[in-house]
């Protein structure tokens, strides 16, 4: 009876070795389980904050362009101050929406064009503004210029000089010119 109290020993064994090793199995599967479910969890969020966010963005467009598309039809309600933003050309926008640095440029620039000069470089528009020919008075007129090229105001030709590119619409106030 030994040698059958010895096999069902070793099968018990066998059966005790075979659990141990189920249990870390299914130990080692629960981990890898919840390190899945994290990850799914991060990926819903994800997910559910990329869609709240283009949500935001397309009513902030919305709102962007009927707020636009109401600028267009309205009247500037302030005129602009030194250092404003240049606005890029288009068909009749008046120069009154340009600082008055910028809108003084473009007056020198149109006179000379009037008498049928041609075009000027930066330290003559200087001169015509009056502000004399110190580099930082040129190369602050120069930037202006180049500012209002980049827009469409002005042509700035390969040498450098600049002219009046588009026909602006006189401020409202403005005397014909003859």
């Amino acid at each position: 009876m030994a040698s059958v109290l010895g096999m069902l020993e070793e099968r018990e064994t066998a059966a005790r070795v075979r659990v141990e090793g189920l249990r870390e199995e299914v130990a080692r599967l629960a981990g890898a389980l919840e390190a899945a479910e994290i990850e799914l969890d991060r990926r819903v969020i994800a997910r559910e904050e990329l869609v709240e966010a283009l949500a935001a963005s397309a009513a902030e467009t919305t709102a962007v362009t009927e707020a636009e598309a109401e600028q267009e039809t309205a009247p500037a309600p302030t005129p602009p101050v030194p250092g404003s933003i240049v606005p890029p050309w288009r068909e009749g926008l008046p120069v009154t929406v340009l600082a008055p640095d910028y809108q003084r440029i473009l007056g020198v620039l149109d006179e000379r064009q009037r008498v049928g000069q041609g075009p000027l470089k930066a330290k003559e528009i200087t001169v015509g503004l009056g502000l004399g020919t110190t580099s930082a008075k040129v190369e602050g007129v120069r930037s202006k210029a180049r500012r209002l090229a980049e827009r469409g105001w002005l042509v700035q030709e390969t040498s450098g000089m600049f002219i009046a590119s588009r026909r602006t619409v006189p401020a409202p106030d403005a005397a014909p010119s003859a």
